[in-house]
């Protein structure tokens, strides 16, 4: 009856392909006691990572290991790799500015998976939300731009 108060669901896709794995199990305690949000992480299995949803990159950090992308009051962080910070950008090259407007899949960050593996902590790349309010929709590999998360 009164559909305009319903709250609005978003959708965050895959931004990169690879196996599902849960945020306690990430070898990070910022990440898996949920410090830095609630979330998913993906093991990639591709180089090129992409933007969870429409909105506007609002953070790329120097050292391009990780990206926030806005919409609405929501910030969704994409972190490829653990410890990367320490790779001083080495490995990573960034493919869009910070400001631009981005569609869910474009592409933000191109990532050498082999010299990352063979340097960092993990390659385990969390997705996380300044929202307590998801729903997680993948258990399994996923494909980038696959729906992985609704925030309610």
């Amino acid at each position: 009856m009164f559909g305009w108060l319903k709250s609005k669901k978003t959708d965050i896709y895959a931004p990169v392909a690879g196996e599902i794995v849960e945020l306690s199990s990430v070898p990070d305690e910022v990440f898996s006691a949920k410090m830095a949000g609630e979330g998913i992480a993906i093991k990639p299995s591709e180089d090129i990572f992409r933007s969870p949803i429409d909105g506007v990159i609002t953070k790329i950090f120097p050292t391009n290991h990780a990206f926030v992308v806005s919409s609405n009051g929501m910030d969704v962080i994409v972190h490829i790799g653990i410890d990367t910070v320490e790779l001083k950008g080495e490995g990573f090259t960034r493919l869009i500015k910070e400001g631009e407007r981005v569609k869910a899949g474009d592409p933000v960050i191109q990532a050498d998976l082999p010299l990352i593996s063979s340097r960092a902590k993990s390659i385990v790349t969390p997705i996380v939300i300044n929202s307590t309010k998801i729903s997680i929709c993948s258990q399994h590999n996923v494909h980038s731009r696959d729906l992985i998360m609704e925030v309610n």
